[in-house]
């Protein structure tokens, strides 16, 4: 075998992290993709400013908002929601803020696996999954070598992790201990398994499988999805969660997800904030977004054009999106990644 001098060594892992970034980290100068107007890209930048003047010296978000704080979910989106401009942790005008958050979430990581601050025990799981997320888009962009091998070694123990907590019926419920499931967590460890795996972190697929199948045993009759698996009404926000999550998992041609998108356009609009959004308006437009992003042609062209003029009318001066009560890093984040998902910055949200 030919031993490589340090500095060959230095410059072949910099062309293999670069090899890493998404060909659509480098786009054409001046071009905008389809359907992203000057205007869309004004709204954009305010609120990546927004995040990045609200984020904490130890990179972390909170939520600014009633409902507890939640560090490592908040810091998680808000990271997304800069990913998605197409910065990187070493490159781009956010930078700086991706990759203190980068940071504020390896340390958050534990030796279990669970990536969670103290005050999230009880409620640990959603920030979990976000985090899988994020952290697997940034292991191919981070700079050092050192650092991309320590994000390589959460994200391994964290899939873990998430694969130990899968309940026996498939799903997960908010901590690592609990043998019960619900929809809403399920649907963040499905898409954080899913990173992980296009990032290279071993997944066993077998966890997909029994996910994915709980899934389609929590459907109703009517295409709606209930919140477990057990009993309940459909739910508008958790069936467009199901579908994003569905097409993720790469079931891109189930009857359940087109069943289930169906349902969704029956009962979910653009402008019906409360009503059949079930008070869950950005959550349910996170994943109806990511659905019919992937659907593609006219039925995406129509739901971009809608949702992006009411963001434009809700956007506060400051730039931000105060998001279902539970604040404006929350809004902020979700709305910049729905915004942003023609750019093609985030391959997590790409079919």
């Amino acid at each position: 075998m030919t031993a490589h001098p340090p500095r060959l060594k230095s410059l072949i892992a910099a062309l293999v992290l670069c090899a890493a970034i998404p060909a659509a980290a480098f786009p054409e100068p001046g071009r905008l993709p389809e359907h992203v107007t000057p205007e869309i890209v004004r709204m954009i930048e305010r609120g990546a400013q927004y995040l990045v003047r609200t984020q904490n010296p130890d990179g972390s978000w909170n939520n600014q908002g009633g409902y507890g704080r939640y560090p490592t979910a908040m810091t998680a989106l808000a990271g997304t929601g800069l990913l998605a401009t197409g910065s990187t942790p070493t490159r781009g005008p956010y930078s700086k803020a991706i990759s203190k958050a980068t940071g504020f979430l390896m340390r958050t990581g534990q030796r279990n696996g669970l990536f969670a601050t103290t005050a999230e025990q009880g409620r640990s799981l959603h920030g979990h999954g976000f985090t899988l997320l994020f952290l697997a888009e940034v292991y191919g962009m981070e700079g050092d070598v050192t650092r991309q091998k320590r994000i390589h070694d959460l994200l391994a123990r964290g899939a873990r992790l998430t694969e130990r907590s899968q309940s026996r019926a498939g799903g997960w419920l908010y901590t690592p201990n609990q043998d019960g499931d619900e929809g809403s967590v399920t649907v963040t460890q499905i898409q954080g398994l899913r990173a992980c795996q296009n990032s290279g972190i071993r997944v066993n697929a077998n966890t997909i499988r029994r996910a994915v199948r709980y899934i389609e045993l929590s459907a109703n009759p009517d295409g709606g999805i209930r919140y477990s698996i057990s009993s309940g009404g459909s739910r508008p926000p958790l069936t467009a969660a199901a579908v994003a999550t569905l097409y993720n998992a790469g079931e891109y041609d189930s009857p359940l997800a087109l069943k289930c998108l169906r349902y969704c356009d029956r009962t979910i609009t653009v402008h019906a904030e409360i009503n059949r959004s079930w008070g869950h308006y950005f959550y349910t437009h996170l994943y109806l977004a990511q659905a019919k992003y992937q659907r593609g042609k006219k039925e995406w062209a129509d739901y971009y054009r809608t949702i992006s003029r009411r963001l434009k009318s809700s956007q506060a001066g400051d730039g931000s999106w105060m998001g279902d009560q539970v604040g404006t890093t929350y809004g902020t984040a979700i709305a910049l990644i729905i915004l942003q998902l023609p750019y093609k910055f985030v391959p997590a949200y790409q079919r």
